[in-house]
């Protein structure tokens, strides 16, 4: 199994105190081996050593408790439980869990005895899925084998509740428990047998989703477990993928925690981080507003929620995050008000009375651009104009590329609004902004590349008939079938068919 250490810690050479982790692993050579540690569903450096004649010792007095791994160059390693007691195990080259033997540590030998029963269970229950599914439902061997699947199923269900149970004052009986999903309780039926809700088990379910895991225990952050449940209730199988839908739950989940707590900085983290790497048009919003909540505000003592960021970081991130705001789904972005073509008359997009406003920024010395701009003029001639879609394109025109943009219009016969920073304008309201602002435009719109974000071009916003944004960061075959669909007209023939490596382009 190849494994990623993702972040390196200082080295711990001292091994004159504290609670012992010694290890005999039979059958290898003399090299040097690593401790590593969870945090989350990642591995990180905790230790090293040198392994002689088969033993190896490192010092965990340092380290906090959770699943740790003794690591080897090879990239194979073996899991064992660390809650602040020694342990002492052997096992053997390459076969570590079926010849692991616990020496010392009760958190261990509850562990392994439990590793060890519950992997031929699964083994068993896999074979028996895979022969299953090549039979139809209804087959006789088909309901045997969902019988005999059960039957495992039941047996895993009574070996893990027993172990909570006898090991309440055990860390492994923390780890078990949390790996369990919630008993659910039948559904309500009426008088006829007949169920009165249908969605109950799942709702129930999700209502109760973390009552197996003790959210004021840190010490479950440090194991792969707690990861996989935060990255099942924040998914699609459990929560609509929708901006608005995950921030909602993600506020109420990390608003229970204690905001002191590791617990809360891995789950601040990852729910962040997650979203703001999500494809998916639109939910660069959880990764604005989970920032701007648990980054960038201040809390009781006048600082950030984020303790684990260090105060430039924190700068970094936050430097953009008001522009970033304005910029999310369903949000009013400022208005623009700058010169058309002919230098002379302002044009902003807060007063069209269109039903729909597709914000287009572009550079006329943009390959990229150069395609997609007259693609935009056919779909306003052919399809928005008469369907009160709007476009106000918002060019590059400065130095140069003022007369580039001029042209570029006249000889693709654009049609639409296109504004522009003339070159007549930057110059003027270089020497003194104030006799344009507030007269005839703002100083959002002199900056509109900072207001709106804009370091690459061609880039699209569209807007509803109130300008919020309801798309953005969509290609020319995209921006069609949206229109379309949002008008009733998705049975329309496409001028533009989808293409991938424009779609790409734009995300």
């Amino acid at each position: 199994m190849k494994i990623v250490i993702v972040l390196a810690f200082a080295l711990i050479s001292s091994l004159s105190f504290g609670q012992k982790l010694k290890f005999k692993v039979n059958g290898y050579k003399d090299t040097t081996i690593h401790l590593v540690k969870y945090f989350g569903k990642n591995l990180f450096y905790a230790d090293t050593a040198e392994i002689k004649n088969g033993f190896v010792e490192f010092d965990g007095s340092k380290q906090q408790p959770g699943i740790f791994a003794v690591f080897f160059p090879d990239q194979k390693y073996f899991e064992f439980i660390y809650n602040k007691e020694e342990v002492q195990m052997e096992t053997i080259y390459p076969d570590f869990v079926g010849t692991i033997k616990v020496k010392k540590s009760e958190e261990n030998r509850v562990f392994m005895d439990y590793i060890q029963f519950i992997g031929p269970k699964k083994t068993t229950a896999n074979k028996l899925s895979e022969e299953r599914s090549k039979l139809a439902p209804t087959d006789a061997k088909s309901i045997e084998l969902s019988n005999q699947i059960e039957a495992i199923n039941q047996e895993v269900i009574a070996y893990q509740n027993n172990l909570v149970d006898v090991n309440k004052n055990l860390l492994v009986s923390k780890i078990v428990k949390m790996s369990m999903d919630v008993f659910i309780p039948e559904a309500p039926k009426n008088d006829k047998g007949i169920i009165t809700d249908s969605n109950f088990r799942f709702n129930y379910f999700k209502a109760h989703y973390w009552d197996n895991i003790d959210l004021t225990d840190d010490r479950l952050v440090n194991t792969p477990v707690f990861h996989s449940k935060l990255e099942f209730y924040f998914g699609k199988n459990m929560l609509i993928q929708h901006w608005d839908s995950i921030l909602s739950q993600a506020y109420a989940f990390c608003d229970r925690l204690n905001p002191t707590s590791k617990t809360f900085e891995y789950s601040v983290s990852w729910i962040t981080s997650n979203f703001g790497k999500s494809k998916i048009m639109g939910m660069d919003k959880v990764y604005t507003l989970m920032a701007d909540r648990y980054y960038c505000s201040k809390n009781a003592e006048g600082k950030s929620p984020a303790f684990w960021m260090k105060e430039d970081k924190l700068a970094d991130l936050c430097e953009k995050i008001p522009v970033q705001k304005s910029l999310v789904m369903g949000a009013k972005p400022p208005n623009l008000i700058l010169r058309d073509s002919s230098d002379v008359k302002w044009q902003d997009f807060y007063s069209l009375k269109s039903e729909y406003t597709i914000l287009y920024f572009w550079d006329p010395e943009c390959g990229h651009c150069k395609k997609t701009t007259p693609k935009l003029e056919r779909l306003y001639k052919e399809k928005f104009k008469a369907r009160n879609i709007e476009i106000f394109s918002v060019g590059k025109a400065v130095g140069e590329d003022f007369g580039k943009w001029k042209k570029f219009i006249r000889d693709n016969n654009l049609t639409y609004i296109n504004v522009a920073v003339t070159d007549a304008l930057f110059k003027a309201a270089m020497e003194d902004a104030r006799q344009f602002v507030p007269k005839y435009t703002t100083i959002e719109s002199l900056n509109y590349q900072t207001t709106y974000d804009i370091f690459s071009t061609p880039r699209v916003f569209v807007l509803d008939k109130d300008k919020k944004i309801i798309a953005k960061s969509i290609s020319i075959s995209q921006l069609e079938d949206l229109m379309d669909r949002l008008q009733g007209k998705q049975d329309l023939p496409k001028i533009f068919p989808p293409d991938p490596e424009e779609d790409e382009q734009m995300h």
